[in-house]
């Protein structure tokens, strides 16, 4: 069974930083992507990398937030800088499948970010 366990949330200023941890046990991660949901709306992608470090971010993120990894360690980490409130949110990662673009794993308990305007 795969256990994901994310870390590093908390509660910053607007313009703070950031950096999320999500390690893996019971399995190798390959093509992985952080996920964030803020309270009243849908889980949302945020940056995915792959297993030999291609990277994509959604509009909102691109040019402040850097998704990267570390397969000796098993895990993914999101650098989050010039943070913003809209950016408040639990944060999770996950392994995707990369043919059907869906999620592998169990979710995790996700990392709170809050940010303070």
């Amino acid at each position: 069974q795969v256990q994901l366990v994310e870390s590093g949330g908390g509660l910053v200023q607007t313009g703070g930083s950031l950096k999320l941890s999500c390690a893996a046990s019971g399995s190798r991660i390959g093509l992985m992507a952080w996920y964030r949901q803020a309270p009243g709306r849908q889980r949302e992608l945020v940056a995915r990398i792959t297993s030999i470090g291609g990277t994509y971010y959604v509009d909102s993120v691109k040019g402040r937030f850097t998704i990267s990894r570390d397969d000796d360690k098993n895990t993914v980490s999101l650098q989050m800088n010039s943070l913003k409130p809209e950016d408040t949110a639990v944060y999770f990662c996950n392994a995707v499948h990369p043919a059907l673009n869906s999620v592998l794993w169990k979710w995790g308990q996700g990392t709170q970010v809050t940010v303070s305007s």
